[in-house]
C-alpha cells in the first residue's frame, strides 16, 4: 500500500513535468525566478513519502528536511534576481560552488540533481523501494530536461547541482550527528524525572543527545530556553497537580472536534512524514496552489526548513535538562490509576513539545514571507494517510500552530505548558532567523 502510494506521487510528478509547454523551457538566460515550482515541490511531496515509508522519527526527519532545503536553496541563489546566498549566515557555512559565470544553467535541472543527491547522501541505508522511487522522480525530469535543453547547458546545470549537493553534505556531516546520534540516556535526577511510558515501556528515550547537535542559526541549543515548568508536586493543592488535572478532565470529556484535532495533527513517525514534514508539506501546497516560482518556493522551503531544523535542536536541549514525566506517569501515580491517554505517548521527556515549538516557528518564518495568509492545508488528502482526515482551513499561520500546539493537551500526551512554552519558545527561533539571516540581496 505504502509503495503503491509512493508511485502515485511520482506519477503526479511526471504529470507535472509534462505540463510543462516548450515555451516555459526555451532556455534564453532565464532566472530561477521564472521557472515554476514543479520539480522543487514534487521532490519535497515525495521526500514526505519517504520520511513516512522510512519511519523516520522526528528528530532526524526535521534535520532531512532542513538540509535539503538548504542545499535546493544553495543551488539556484546564483540564478536569481533577489535572493542571496545562505554562505557565512548559517552556522558552520563557508562556502558552497558557484556556477560557471557567463554560462547558461537550467535551474530546474539543477534542483532536480541537488535534491536527488541530497536526499540520497542524507539516507544512506535507504530502503530499495524507496531508492527506486528516487531514482525514478529524477529521471523522469531529466528525460523532459534533457529533451528541451542544449546538451551542454543539461550538463553542466547536473555538475553544478552535484557540486552543490556534496558540499551540503560535507557541511552538515560536521554539525555533530556521527557523534551525538542515539546516545546512551544519561538520566537528570530532577524531582518528577521521566519515566517510560505505556504501553512499551521503553526505557531507551529518544535522542537523548540532539540538542548538542549544531543549529543552523541558533548560537546553540540552549538558545530560546523555556521560562521553566511549574515545580513538580504531588500535593493535590498545587500548580502542578492542577495542570495535570486539566490533561485528565480534558481527556476525559474530549469532544467529537477535539479527537479531529489530534488525529489531525498527530504525525506520527511510520504512518505520516512527522510534525516537521507536516510544515513542509503546506509549503509545497503554497506552491502548487499560488503558483510560486523556482525562487520563491525555494525560499520558502528553507525558511521552514531552517526553522524546525532549529527547533528540534532547542527544543530536545530543553527535554533533557528538565527530564520531566509526561502527563500519564503523573496521572496514574497520583489521580487515576486506569487512565490512559487519546493517543499514543511518546518515549522521551515531555517538556517542550516538540510539535508546538517547531510550529510556532515554522508558522512565522512563513508569515514573515507571505505575511498573515488564509488557507486549507490538505496534507492528508495529498498523502493518503490513514486514518484518513478531511482538510482544514485556517485564517492564518499563527492559527495552525495554535490548533498544533492544543492537539497535544487534546491527545493526552503533553500538559498545557509544554505547548503554551512551547510556541513560546517556537517565536524566539523565528526571530533569531529573522535576525541573522537575509534571504534578499540588499534593496531588492
Amino acid at each position: 500500500m505504502q509503495r503503491t502510494r509512493l508511485s502515485i506521487a511520482v506519477t503526479v510528478a511526471v504529470l507535472l513535468v509534462n505540463s510543462w509547454t516548450r515555451a516555459d523551457l526555451k532556455q534564453s538566460l532565464k532566472p530561477g525566478d521564472d521557472f515554476p515550482s514543479a520539480v522543487a515541490s514534487s521532490w519535497f511531496e515525495l521526500l514526505y513519502d519517504v520520511v513516512k515509508t522510512e519511519r523516520t522519527p522526528p528528530p532526524q526527519a526535521s534535520r532531512i528536511y532542513g538540509i535539503t532545503a538548504v542545499a535546493l536553496y544553495e543551488s539556484i541563489v546564483a540564478g536569481t534576481e533577489q535572493n542571496r546566498s545562505l554562505v557565512g549566515q548559517l552556522n558552520g557555512l563557508t562556502v558552497v560552488p558557484q556556477p560557471k559565470k557567463n554560462r547558461k544553467h537550467h535551474w530546474p535541472s539543477v534542483a532536480n540533481t541537488v535534491l536527488a543527491d541530497t536526499i540520497r547522501g542524507l539516507y544512506p541505508t535507504i530502503s530499495p523501494a524507496s531508492s527506486n522511487l528516487i531514482n525514478n522522480l529524477e529521471q523522469s525530469f531529466a528525460s523532459q530536461f534533457q529533451a528541451e535543453v542544449p546538451e551542454g547547458q543539461y550538463d553542466r546545470s547536473v555538475s553544478h547541482g552535484q557540486a552543490v549537493a556534496s558540499a551540503i553534505l560535507g557541511w552538515a556531516a560536521t554539525d555533530g550527528f556521527s557523534t551525538k546520534n542515539n546516545c546512551p540516556y544519561v538520566p537528570a535526577g530532577v524531582p518528577g524525572a521521566w519515566q517510560p511510558t505505556p504501553p512499551a515501556f521503553n526505557p531507551n528515550p529518544l535522542q537523548p543527545c540532539w540538542g548538542q547537535l549544531r543549529p543552523m542559526v541558533l548560537t546553540s541549543g540552549g538558545q530560546c530556553p523555556p521560562v521553566g515548568h511549574p515545580p513538580f508536586s504531588e500535593k493535590a493543592t498545587s500548580h502542578f497537580y492542577a495542570e495535570a488535572l486539566e490533561v485528565y478532565n480534558v481527556g476525559l470529556n474530549l469532544t467529537t472536534e477535539q479527537k479531529t484535532i489530534a488525529d489531525y495533527w498527530s504525525d506520527g513517525p511510520g504512518s505520516t512524514g512527522t510534525p516537521p514534514g507536516h510544515w513542509i508539506a503546506i509549503v509545497s501546497q503554497i506552491a502548487r496552489n499560488d503558483g510560486l516560482s523556482l525562487a520563491a518556493a525555494a525560499e520558502a522551503y528553507a525558511r521552514v526548513g531552517i526553522a524546525v531544523h532549529d527547533a528540534f535542536i532547542a527544543c530536545w536541549n530543553a527535554k533533557y535538562v528538565y527530564n520531566l514525566q509526561r502527563p500519564v506517569t503523573y496521572i496514574n501515580s497520583n489521580i487515576d490509576a486506569t487512565w490512559t491517554p487519546y493517543i499514543t505517548t511518546p518515549n522521551f521527556p515531555t517538556y517542550t513539545s516538540g510539535h508546538s515549538t517547531q510550529s510556532g516557528a515554522a508558522a512565522r518564518v512563513l508569515a514573515d514571507m507571505f505575511g498573515t495568509k488564509s488557507f486549507t492545508d490538505t496534507t492528508h488528502t495529498n498523502h493518503g494517510l490513514v486514518p484518513p482526515q478531511q482538510p482544514r482551513s485556517f485564517k492564518s499561520f499563527d492559527q495552525a500552530a495554535a490548533e498544533a500546539a492544543d492537539s497535544r493537551l487534546y491527545g493526552g500526551i503533553h500538559f498545557a505548558f509544554d505547548n503554551n512554552h512551547g510556541l513560546a519558545s517556537g517565536l524566539c527561533i523565528a526571530q533569531a532567523i529573522r535576525d541573522k539571516v537575509s534571504f534578499k540581496v540588499s534593496g531588492k
